[in-house]
C-alpha cells in the first residue's frame, strides 16, 4: 500500500501558494511531514483528506484516485485534524457511538463493540461515561484517533497532533500511533522534530510549499556526519558568528549560547564535531531553502 502525490499545486483566493508542485511517495507505516509553521502542511493534508481541491497534480492511494473519487477515499480515511472539536457535554463512549453511525456502522452490536475495543484500545475505557469537554488535552486527543480509526482505514492523517501536550500526554500518545501504524498508511504531520524521529520509519522536509528532502531519519542524518559544529559562546558574540558561518541553531544552555555551525571543516578551533540528530538536518535544510529564495 502507498499514496503517491505528484506535481500537487494549491494556490489560495488571496494569492498564497500554499503547494508548489509537491511530489511525494508515502509507504505503508509512519511517515513524517516535517516543517515550520505555515510550511504548506495543513493545505497538504487537507487536500489528501478531500476537504479541498487542488490546481493541478495527482493523488493516488493505491488504485484510488484521491483527487476523483472522494467518497471512496472517505470510506478508507480516517483524520485528526489539528483543530478537533467535540460536543463538550456528551460522554466519550455516546459521542463515539454517534460518529460510528456516521462512519456507517449500522448494525448496533458490531457499533458496541467496536465502540469498547476503540476506548480500550486508546486507554480511555474507564472514563468512557465522562463528559469530552472534562478531559484533558492528552486525553481529547487520543478520542480524536480512536474515532479516527472508527472503519478499520487504510489511510489515517494526524495533524499537529502532540502541540500543546504535557510530556507525560505526549509519550502516551507516541505509544498510541507506534501501535496503529504497522499495517496502515499513517501521515504524522508536525513542526516538532522529535515526534518524526520517535516514531517514523520515513519522512519529509517541506517549506514555503515545497519539498525539500526525504528520506528515513537515519540516513539523513548520517549524511550530514562530519559536517556539523559545536561552540558554546557568549551571546554577544553570535551576530558576528552568524555573519560569518553558516548557523543552522542556537539555543541558551547554562547562561551562554550553544551554537551549530554546518561546514565541511571545523570553522575555528573552538568548535568540535557533534553526531548530527534530526534537528540539525530540519534546520540546515530550512536554512539553505531560505538562503536561495534569499538569492534570488
Amino acid at each position: 500500500m502507498a499514496l503517491t502525490i505528484s506535481n500537487l499545486t494549491k494556490t489560495y483566493p488571496n494569492g498564497t501558494q500554499a503547494l508548489k508542485g509537491v511530489t511525494l511517495t508515502i509507504p505503508n507505516g509512519m511517515f513524517g511531514l516535517l516543517g515550520p509553521n505555515g510550511a504548506g502542511k495543513s493545505s497538504l493534508m487537507r487536500t489528501i483528506a478531500t476537504l479541498q481541491d487542488a490546481d493541478t497534480g495527482s493523488i493516488w492511494l493505491d488504485d484510488i484516485d484521491v483527487l476523483r473519487d472522494k467518497e471512496a477515499v472517505r470510506r478508507v480515511l480516517g483524520y485528526l485534524p489539528q483543530e478537533f472539536g467535540v460536543y463538550p457535554r456528551v460522554s466519550a463512549e455516546e459521542l463515539l457511538d454517534h460518529f460510528a453511525v456516521l462512519k456507517g456502522i449500522g448494525n448496533s452490536k458490531e457499533r458496541k463493540e467496536t465502540v469498547a475495543a476503540l476506548l480500550q484500545q486508546t486507554n480511555l475505557y474507564e472514563v468512557r461515561k465522562k463528559h469530552v469537554g472534562g478531559y484533558s488535552g492528552g486525553m481529547k486527543q487520543r478520542f480524536g484517533i480512536a474515532q479516527a480509526l472508527l472503519g478499520n482505514p487504510r489511510l489515517i492523517i494526524v495533524d499537529e497532533p502532540t502541540a500543546g501536550l504535557d510530556p507525560a500526554e505526549r509519550n502516551r500518545f507516541h505509544n498510541l500511533l507506534s501501535e496503529i501504524g504497522e499495517n496502515r498508511v499513517v501521515i504524522l504531520s508536525t513542526h516538532i522534530v522529535s515526534d518524526v524521529s520517535d516514531l517514523c520509519r520515513s519522512m519529509a522536509i517541506i517549506n514555503k510549499g515545497e519539498v525539500l528532502l526525504t528520506g528515513d531519519p537515519l540516513s539523513v542524518m548520517n549524511e550530514l556526519k562530519g559536517k556539523v559544529w559545536k561552540k558554546l559562546v557568549e551571546k554577544t558574540e553570535l551576530p558576528a558568528l552568524q555573519a560569518a558561518h553558516t548557523v543552522i541553531s542556537s539555543r541558551l544552555f547554562a547562561g551562554k549560547t550553544v551554537v551549530h555551525v554546518l561546514a565541511d571543516s571545523a570553522p575555528d578551533s573552538g568548535f568540535e564535531a557533534v553526531q548530527p540528530d534530526l534537528e540539525d538536518v530540519y534546520f540546515a535544510e530550512i536554512k539553505n531553502s531560505e538562503l536561495k529564495v534569499a538569492l534570488q
